[in-house]
């Protein structure tokens, strides 16, 4: 078909187009349909199916994952006992707050079993938790090094929790007096200990 058979082509009567014209505009329209129910419709159920695909990946993990928990979930339950027995076990190292007063007597004679004299032991104010509350003691003894290491050693084995922190030795010590005047070089040892009592349910924080 030339070009001067297109120009003779009436547009209002395309029941007398020629085959090929009829075929080429039936392709136009097809197209735009599928153009115009694209951008209106089909576009949106699209992106709707890929969104539904990618949830249905994610619920696809979520369930491998619940389904490994629930194959293990004896051995949760077992370790959660066992994390709660010790939880308690460390609770009760935990001294009541009636019985701050006699740990801190324990750690004074502590030292003095070890041999140290006692320049300073100050109790600090409180410091409260969320579920317990710590104190801490200034101390500052003289000794030898074999008498602060059996006193660190004796503190940690003590009943209770005690911790020690900040700790420093000089060498500058004064001399000793007492019993303990010829026994090696004197020092001086600072340090912070640190005891802690349980705040029961209720308690005032």
């Amino acid at each position: 078909m030339d070009l001067a058979e297109l120009r003779e082509i009436d547009l209002n009567q395309p029941g007398r187009w020629p085959l090929p014209v009829k075929l080429a505009a039936l392709v136009i329209v097809f197209s735009l349909v599928l153009a115009v129910g694209w951008y209106f419709d089909w576009q949106h159920q699209w992106e709707q199916l890929e969104q539904a695909r990618a949830r249905e990946t994610e619920l696809k993990k979520q369930f491998e994952r619940k389904q490994r928990i629930a194959a293990n979930l004896e051995k949760y339950q077992k370790q959660l006992t066992d994390m709660e027995a010790s939880f308690g076990a460390m609770l009760r190292q935990l001294p009541s707050q009636a019985e701050v007063a006699k740990l801190l007597v324990d750690i004074s004679q502590t030292g003095l079993a070890s041999g140290l004299e006692f320049e300073l032991f100050k109790p600090r104010e409180s410091i409260r938790k969320e579920f317990y509350a710590e104190l801490p003691v200034s101390i500052r003894v003289r000794g030898t090094y074999q008498e602060f290491a059996h006193f660190v050693s004796a503190v940690a084995n003590l009943p209770r929790i005690v911790t020690l922190h900040n700790i420093s030795i000089n060498q500058n010590g004064p001399a000793r007096t007492g019993p303990n005047k010829n026994q090696g070089t004197p020092l001086r040892m600072a340090l912070s200990a640190k005891t802690y009592w349980y705040l029961a349910e209720g308690a005032n924080r």
